[in-house]
């Protein structure tokens, strides 16, 4: 039986939430969901589309935050600036703090940001 140290349990941790976000894709889960249409209406000031919510990730209050006026959240470890015309300014229906990153050459990217309420 493999025992885990306090050094490798980050490691699954992280393990752990990349494959399940790498998954996140609307498989038919959220096809009764109240906010679906609303998710799928989500579109950045840029203009591109930010999908669905299967597609983005709520993110914990201590993963995101606002420095000198813009948005930076934490993927994958580190911290990305949120670059203003992606992010979301109508009312967050959903409540939660949501961004939709994508990956170029392992760099994660953000396509949406929607701030949560922080209560």
């Amino acid at each position: 039986m493999a025992v885990l140290s306090f050094r490798t349990i980050p490691l699954v941790v992280v393990a752990a939430v990349i494959g399940l976000s790498a998954e996140a894709r609307d498989d038919g889960r959220y096809a009764n969901s109240p906010l679906k249409g609303w998710f799928e209406s989500l579109h950045s000031k840029g203009g591109g589309p930010c999908c669905a919510d299967a597609d983005g990730t709520a993110l914990a209050d201590v993963d995101w935050e606002t420095r000198d006026g813009h948005y930076r959240v934490r993927l994958l470890g580190n911290w990305v600036n949120v670059p203003d015309d992606t992010v979301i300014t109508e009312p967050n229906r959903a409540g939660r703090t949501m961004v939709w990153p994508y990956y170029v050459n392992g760099r994660p990217m953000i396509r949406c940001f929607m701030p949560g309420s922080m209560i």
